[in-house]
């Protein structure tokens, strides 16, 4: 039969039929090939604790959350870290101790003045005597007053930036307190190093009669500025000098932090940065809780002491009453300069 019946003359395409499920073999023996070749490399560049890898995903995040280094896929530089443990006991102790405890000292010391005033009063002068005696040099009231003005701008801006959330926030609301914290942080980058300038230049000036002397012990057994009466003194009694150092030492460490601080390329680690932030949070609300009695002791508490940072020169009588060592020292050298100028003045004969 198969003779009678006419073959179609379509060889090619029968052949080409034959073919494909070749082709097709060829091909996905291909692919499997290429398929096995790449396995290995996608495992190499799999996640740690990916569900082929080595280690689980609990080892992963212990990892993580420990804040230890690992190779991150695709990284080429900056720190293997994703979490650092220490940022998180930083900013603890920052919002904890830091702010619960400072913020009471402030308070404490307020208290301890309004106390002061209350059962000390004013320290008045006997009398005036009319007559004035030197007390600081145009370049010890430069330094001091450079000093004071750039102390105030930083504690001011300082608070705000450690209590503000706490204590202006809810009063003034979220945005209003955002511009605010905003501008005291710029402020207090800025002005930051001509403090840490002025309290070096400062130091400087006013080291020598800040020394310790004997009867800096004497007043101090004595009550110093509580006695009523009469206690002896250099040109810094002792209660002077002790702000003298608490001023100088924490303004040293206000200057070496802050510093780090404003240019934090100066760090070698995250940490330093963070180290430097309580140390300075610790020293400023220090400095500025002693500041309270110094200014006003300075100021209005004792009669008479104002003067001598804004003109030069102290009463007679002030300077007896408060310095009488000191001030018998620059009374003899006044009245020896005058018996040495006295015979230039007088009329020739």
């Amino acid at each position: 039969m198969r003779d009678f019946l006419p073959m179609p003359r379509c060889g090619g395409a029968f052949r080409h039929r034959r073919d494909a499920p070749r082709g097709t073999l060829l091909r996905a023996v291909f692919l499997s090939l290429l398929l096995l070749l790449a396995l290995p490399a996608a495992a190499a560049d799999a996640l740690p604790g990916g569900a082929l890898g080595k280690d689980s995903d609990a080892d992963l995040w212990r990892q993580v959350r420990r804040g230890q280094a690992f190779s991150l896929s695709g990284t080429t530089s900056g720190t293997p870290v994703l979490v650092q443990s220490e940022g998180e006991q930083w900013r603890a102790l920052r919002n904890g101790p830091i702010s619960t405890y400072g913020g009471w000292l402030l308070v404490l010391s307020l208290a301890g003045v309004a106390l002061f005033f209350l059962v000390r009063g004013r320290v008045r002068l006997a009398a005036r005597s009319g007559r004035t005696v030197p007390r600081f040099t145009h370049a010890e009231r430069a330094a001091h007053w450079f000093v004071a003005a750039t102390f105030v701008l930083l504690a001011l801006s300082g608070l705000v930036i450690l209590f503000g959330k706490y204590v202006l926030q809810p009063v003034i609301g979220v945005g209003a307190f955002a511009v605010i914290a905003s501008a005291a942080l710029q402020g207090h980058n800025l002005f930051g190093p001509l403090f840490a300038a002025g309290i070096v230049v400062m130091f400087v000036l006013y080291l020598k009669d800040n020394l310790p002397r004997a009867a800096d012990f004497v007043w101090l057994l004595r009550g110093g500025v509580f006695f009523r009466g009469h206690v002896s003194a250099w040109k810094f009694n002792f209660g002077e000098k002790a702000w003298f150092w608490i001023s100088s030492l924490g303004g040293f460490a206000l200057a070496a932090s802050g510093l780090l601080l404003d240019f934090p390329w100066l760090a070698q680690t995250v940490n330093q940065l963070q180290l430097a932030h309580i140390v300075h949070a610790i020293a400023a609300v220090a400095v500025i809780a002693a500041s309270f009695g110094h200014m006003y002791l300075g100021t209005v508490g004792v009669e008479g002491a104002l003067e001598g940072m804004t003109t030069g020169r102290v009463d007679e009588t002030w300077a007896l009453e408060h310095h009488d060592l000191w001030a018998q020292e620059v009374l003899e050298d006044e009245n020896k300069k005058a018996a040495v100028a006295a015979p230039r003045g007088a009329p020739a004969e």
